[in-house]
């Protein structure tokens, strides 16, 4: 791919309005945010599918809100991934990660589904918003555990929104990753019965969002395609990237929080922190560590 053509199809989000206010739509490409995701905590295949699609679902959702607002998804199930937690925020920056990162499925089984891989649990949606002291959280049951239909359920339950949610990660043979992308469609107030509708049947026979892009159509043809026989008016478009704005000051904030007795104990060591969220390891010197205790003794003074 030439240069000119991989910026053209760089990780973006486009957002519009149908031209007569029934339904809004949001569509996101997000294969190299599923890329470095995999890289940073060198995922298996089956957590790459549901974490691919958990940052993508967080990057739709956060198109609604406004600036460096927030929102957080947290799956938590019984099955062997255990826990997915992904946050993003509106100008495009998006991480998260998964508890168990190799995991996997026995897939001899034929009866064996992708949504196992959570199993049964929670879905926690958190919202960190402007001009409020604490976050909005709904919390639902998983449905199905595949990401896709417990999105949709949430809206459904939580927001009351008739929404329509894809989201797609494929695969190399390799078990590389191929394309990764989705798309959102909420339905206004001047939407009727029969306009959701015809919609909802339209999607049922769109072709895959990672084949799509694998033809080298981009967002905005995806969004024409999706919304077809509908005219949309572009609203806004960003790039989207797997960001985390973890820093050695924010690990060393984190420590001041502990009581004196447990700093103490980490007295004379550098502690090694890593973040959860994009795997980057950062060093607190001893000298670093005892300014810390030396901070928290004299607040006790």
């Amino acid at each position: 791919m030439s240069l000119k053509k991989a910026f053209q199809f760089k990780d973006r989000l486009i957002k519009g309005i149908e031209t007569e206010g029934r339904f809004k739509i949001s569509v996101v490409k997000t294969t190299e945010v599923v890329r470095t995701a995999v890289k940073n905590h060198s995922l298996s295949m089956l957590n790459t599918v549901l974490l691919g699609r958990a940052l993508t679902a967080s990057m739709l959702l956060a198109s609604e809100l406004k600036g460096e607002e927030r929102i957080k998804l947290q799956l938590e199930g019984s099955g062997p991934v255990g826990l997915i937690s992904t946050e993003a925020n509106r100008v495009g920056e998006v991480r998260g990660y998964v508890q168990n990162p190799l995991a996997e499925l026995d897939y001899k089984d034929s009866s064996v589904s992708i949504g196992e891989g959570i199993g049964i649990g929670l879905l926690t949606v958190s919202k960190i918003l402007y001009n409020e002291a604490e976050p909005r959280t709904s919390t639902i049951e998983i449905i199905k555990g595949d990401i896709t239909a417990d999105v949709a359920h949430f809206l459904a339950q939580s927001e009351q929104v008739l929404s329509a949610v894809l989201l797609d990660v494929s695969l190399k043979d390799n078990g590389e990753v191929n394309q990764a992308g989705g798309l959102l469609i909420q339905r206004l107030p001047g939407a009727t019965d029969d306009v959701m509708e015809e919609l909802h049947h339209h999607l049922l026979n769109l072709p895959e969002i990672s084949k799509m892009l694998e033809e080298d159509q981009y967002i905005d043809q995806i969004m024409q395609k999706a919304t077809e026989p509908y005219k949309i008016k572009e609203l806004d478009r960003q790039p989207v990237h797997f960001f985390c704005r973890c820093t050695p000051d924010r690990f060393k904030d984190a420590l001041s929080l502990l009581n004196l007795n447990d700093l103490k104990e980490l007295s004379g060591e550098n502690q090694e922190m890593v973040c959860h969220f994009c795997g980057t390891r950062h060093m607190v010197t001893k000298q670093e560590v005892q300014m810390i205790i030396d901070s928290a003794q004299a607040r006790l003074n």
